[in-house]
């Protein structure tokens, strides 16, 4: 029974350390998919084709080095500093930008409930 139990608690841990991923997922995909098929997107700060094309496989790289779990730093870098650039925008343009910074943290929070020892600092 206690093997059961074990097992369950197992099962269970993995899915609620997935699941922020998997919620940040959303975001990240959708958007990418969108400036790789809508790239000549108006309004934007920069409606050059060739940058929105660029940004969605920059998108699209860091979120794959991003499920990786031996290249997950390098994928949380890749996508905090796409959304650093995008509370920019935001700020510059009047728009609101608190949603922006909670997906900033958000994905931060998904990196280190994954992999907790890659953000302590060993002296």
């Amino acid at each position: 029974m206690d093997d059961k139990i074990i097992g369950l608690n197992k099962i269970l841990s993995r899915i609620l350390i997935w699941l922020p991923t998997l919620v940040i997922l959303l975001f990240y995909i959708p958007n990418a998919l969108d400036k790789l098929i809508n790239y000549d997107q108006t309004g934007k700060v920069v409606e050059s084709s060739v940058v929105m094309i660029s940004a969605g496989v920059f998108i699209l790289i860091g979120t794959v080095l991003f499920l990786y779990n031996r290249t997950i730093l390098i994928g949380t870098s890749m996508l905090v500093l796409y959304m650093t650039f995008i509370v920019l925008v935001h700020i510059y343009k009047g728009k609101p930008s608190e949603i922006v910074i909670l997906i900033l943290i958000a994905t931060v929070f998904a990196s280190y409930i994954r992999q907790p020892k890659l953000f302590y600092l060993d002296i």
